[in-house]
């Protein structure tokens, strides 16, 4: 088992190291994209809602 030099098990520990931190920032990455879209999402629906009203509001006028 230890018939490589020392440092090519540091470097397979290193690149097992970046595999892992690079798929957790993705994954976070990921939520804080949802979050945005979930929050602009509210927006939006909340002035469709403003908009139905003030159509509403016009019309019965």
């Amino acid at each position: 088992m230890f018939t490589l030099p020392w440092w090519i098990y540091l470097v397979l520990a290193g690149i097992v190291f970046s595999a892992y931190m690079m798929i957790k920032t993705a994954k976070e990455d990921q939520e804080v994209d949802m979050e945005y879209i979930e929050k602009e999402g509210e927006i939006y629906i909340q002035r469709m809602e403003e908009e139905r009203a003030r159509r509403k509001e016009q019309m019965q006028n």
